[in-house]
């Protein structure tokens, strides 16, 4: 990997390009840059979750997945470089099958809603998607490993899930139950009920 930063502000992107890890410099409208900047707003958002009340085996998750995705940003910075190794992928499908597990089966599509720390696990969701739908255009200009790609998708599903835990977990008091669409047939099912 490149020198660590010793100071913040270097100036050296005045006229609007970034650094990357190889010691080349792209434009800071590059689909690198832009997939780079993807993951760091990801990050930052988990960054926000971890601030609220969790239950310790999610907070513990979410702490790895923050160095992982710093893993990953790295990698995006570094071109034809790996950090993101294929176990990080596995650790997200089996985070997956053991929080899903817990829940009961959805009735419905529901919304990104409820407990405050199951809303910002949906905006988390949200924004790792973006990050993969970056990553895949950065994919289709220069090659990408496939670590990245599938870590990002896999998140997304998992902070679906995780957002649907927070929502049970109801350590602040105001959630229990996912917060379902009001769809035409719901309301139908309810009322035969």
């Amino acid at each position: 990997m490149g020198n660590r930063l010793t100071q913040i502000a270097t100036r050296t992107g005045d006229d609007g390009s970034t650094g990357l890890t190889d010691g080349s410099r792209v434009p800071k409208t590059h689909a690198r840059v832009a997939a780079m900047g993807d993951v760091d707003e990801l990050n930052s958002h988990l960054g926000v979750l971890l601030a609220e009340p969790l239950p310790e085996a999610v907070r513990e998750l979410l702490v790895v997945i923050q160095h992982e995705l710093f893993n990953l940003g790295g990698e995006l910075s570094w071109p034809g470089g790996s950090l993101l190794k294929d176990e990080a992928v596995l650790r997200l499908d089996q985070a997956l099958e053991q929080f899903n597990a817990e829940l009961p089966r959805l009735q419905e599509f529901i919304l990104p809603a409820g407990t405050r720390s199951s809303s910002l696990a949906h905006v988390a969701r949200t924004v790792a998607r973006r990050a993969e739908r970056s990553v895949l255009v950065l994919a289709a200009l220069e090659p990408v490993n496939q670590a990245p790609r599938l870590f990002l998708n896999r998140l997304s599903d998992l902070l679906f899930v995780l957002a649907r835990v927070l929502n049970r977990a109801n350590l602040d008091g105001l959630g229990g139950d996912d917060v379902y669409w009001r769809s035409e047939r719901l309301a139908r099912r309810a009322a035969a009920d």
